[in-house]
């Protein structure tokens, strides 16, 4: 008998974010905006990072990953949030939302250990400047980027095909607005124990270990900003390391507070609202807090913008 209530579906329904309709078109318009935010931000950093050469040293490599992290990210959940909102038809195909799945893991969890990667490198330029050249050669920003992907992507190879191996009854019916994992094992008939071990171990590894990283880096890097004797760059070093600790705290903390819920206490309409905050605002914020207050990065934008106005016409 369970054996027959038991389906392998060539597809499911995401539910998305609404089923008012005042409220989808009000969503479609935000989501919209914030998806042309993330994109032109985190594209027009990049350019900005690629025609400058005194910007190729490694805080602005880890950058530049960052920001193509962010566009493939939101270019993978949004375009589908944009089309579901708006039609009648929110179903997607298992390929569709296996793709969808691994991709979204490998993005979010390269992302958690790039942030982590860009903290102690700030914690190398200003608690260990002599050493710098040596501790962040061009070799090692190479091979920790290449580990971030890597780690990533083997994350993403268990976790997909051990969420779809699972059995689905009944209803294809999937309350969130893209393919992600907490989701999926509410709707197996079969106790997923095995997937929450291997997600909460995943977690911790990934999120849990990059943002202890992080904050020792920050932490060590405030102690070293407190001893500056001007009050003024003291005041500046501050305001920079707290913003960035705001967007790291925010999306580290939405992260783990999905994917470390215990079972009992999972809601599905209030992780869906969470989600939203590390797929979407979060890759619209970085460009704007790491780069936007960033002088170089102005400079060199502004530079370009005055050399194209003088040109002839």
């Amino acid at each position: 008998m369970e054996k027959s209530n038991q389906t392998n579906p060539t597809g499911f329904i995401l539910l998305g974010l609404s089923t008012v309709p005042h409220l989808q078109y009000l969503c479609f318009l935000l989501f919209l905006v914030m998806f042309m935010i993330t994109i032109s931000g985190n594209l027009l950093l990049i350019i900005v990072l690629r025609i400058n050469p005194a910007l190729h040293i490694p805080m602005y490599f880890f950058l530049g990953n960052l920001s193509f992290i962010d566009i493939c990210f939101s270019s993978t959940i949004v375009p589908i949030i944009l089309i579901n909102t708006l039609s009648k038809d929110r179903s997607i195909s298992l390929l569709g939302c296996g793709f969808q799945m691994f991709f979204s893991l490998v993005l979010g969890a390269t992302e958690c250990i790039i942030l982590s990667v860009m903290a102690y490198d700030r914690f190398a330029a200003i608690c260990r400047p002599l050493h710098y050249n040596i501790i962040m050669n061009k070799m090692m920003c190479v091979c920790l980027a290449l580990t971030s992907w890597s780690v990533s992507i083997v994350n993403a190879l268990i976790h997909v095909p051990l969420t779809f191996q699972l059995p689905f009854c009944g209803s294809r019916d999937v309350n969130n607005f893209f393919c992600e994992v907490p989701p999926f094992l509410r709707l197996s008939c079969k106790d997923p124990w095995l997937n929450e071990i291997a997600m909460y171990i995943a977690t911790v590894i990934i999120a849990v270990c990059a943002f202890s990283l992080t904050l020792i880096s920050y932490v060590h890097i405030i102690s070293t900003i407190m001893k500056i004797h001007s009050s003024q760059g003291r005041q500046k070093a501050f305001s920079t390391c707290t913003s960035h600790l705001t967007v790291v705290t925010l999306y580290y903390g939405t992260i783990m507070s999905v994917y470390l819920q215990p079972r009992s206490s999972y809601s599905l309409e209030t992780n869906k609202t969470v989600s939203v905050l590390y797929t979407v605002v979060t890759p619209m914020l970085n460009p704007i807090i790491y780069s936007i207050r960033n002088k170089d990065v102005k400079n060199t934008l502004l530079n370009n913008l005055k050399g194209e106005n003088k040109q002839p016409k």
